[in-house]
């Protein structure tokens, strides 16, 4: 059985012919459900024009949720550093641990978060498009929090002394060795890189210094889970994330259609077979299936936390999903 914390990320999934307004509202629902049930944190993602996903505003979102609950930690997985003058997101931050403290998560990441004409509409500059500054940029960010940071005389207000905890969130090796560098705890997306999650993070462990906030590596992985009553069902609830991931990858994507529009999809050879590995090395079927699909995954890895996130259609089925889950390993 695991013995580890469970936690959840959330894109806000905007189902075909629905809202953004209503899947923020589905995403508030789950996040109060998850602190009933146990788990131990809620994140929530940045992404820009993506038809399929509300999450676009972490610390506006993060504000509401945190709001709506009042014991789970709350974060964003992540803020896209390269996308936001550090000292924004410092006052952003330091205004969230300052409402809510000891609540508050900040997960930092490098990519864009979006395609390459949308980070340019973020950063207004083609150069601001590398991130080539994203460790003076992290380093500026946590300066402003702890007051260290010498090259201004700068303070953050909120931010200055209300500093939440910090992660490095990342699919590769640099942050990984950043993040053992720096002593923060560090989080991988084994969800949609899992070719790479056992070299990163043994960089990670390898790398790591003690720290003002870490004595010893801890490291997350969010992993793709979708649990039901049965294998099958768990399957057919697959298919709109499926569908989405491919659309996306396509550069077309859509929101999240419905399960009998994803089975009827006609799917290419080379689409199906992209389809059917989607899912390994994730966590997909029924709650035993499951528990050991994430049992696996914890021995494989030695995380000491794993974030699930669940991309299905219906809200109802999105919980449930969760529900299953802590039941099955007795948290429930």
């Amino acid at each position: 059985m695991i013995n580890v914390p469970m936690s959840v990320l959330d894109l806000a999934p905007v189902q075909a012919g629905a809202s953004a307004g209503e899947a923020l509202r589905h995403t508030t629902r789950l996040a109060v459900r998850a602190e009933e049930l146990g788990y131990r944190r809620f994140w929530v993602a940045e992404h820009h024009n993506m038809p399929a996903i509300a999450s676009s505003s972490p610390a506006v979102l993060i504000a509401h949720l945190a709001a709506a609950t009042t014991t789970i930690k709350v974060g964003s997985g992540g803020v896209m550093l390269p996308n936001h003058a550090p000292l924004v997101v410092a006052e952003q931050f330091g205004t969230l641990e300052a409402l809510h403290p000891g609540r508050i998560d900040l997960g930092i990441g490098r990519a864009p978060g979006t395609d390459q004409a949308t980070a340019l509409a973020l950063r207004r500059t083609v150069e601001g498009l590398s991130a080539e500054d994203f460790p003076r940029e992290l380093t500026d960010l946590m300066g402003y929090f702890t007051g260290e940071r010498t090259r201004s005389r700068i303070i953050a207000s909120p931010g200055r002394g209300d500093m939440p905890d910090i992660w490095l969130l990342g699919s590769s090796g640099f942050s990984a060795q950043l993040a053992g560098l720096l002593g923060l705890p560090f989080s991988f997306a084994h969800h949609f890189s899992g070719q790479n999650t056992l070299a990163a993070l043994a960089l990670y462990r390898e790398n790591f210094r003690p720290s003002a906030y870490l004595s010893q590596p801890y490291a997350m992985v969010a992993v793709s889970a979708i649990c039901a009553e049965t294998d099958e069902r768990a399957r057919w609830l697959a298919g709109p994330a499926i569908l989405s991931f491919l659309k996306l990858r396509q550069g077309r994507p859509e929101p999240l259609a419905t399960p009998a529009d994803a089975a009827a999809h006609p799917y290419s050879e080379l689409e199906r077979q992209f389809a059917e590995q989607r899912f390994e090395d994730q966590a997909l079927g029924s709650p035993e299936t499951v528990v050991r699909q994430l049992t696996e995954l914890r021995d494989r890895t030695a995380a000491d936390e794993l974030m699930l996130t669940t991309m299905v259609y219906d809200i109802d089925d999105r919980i449930r999903s969760f529900e299953l889950i802590a039941k099955a390993l007795g948290r429930a």
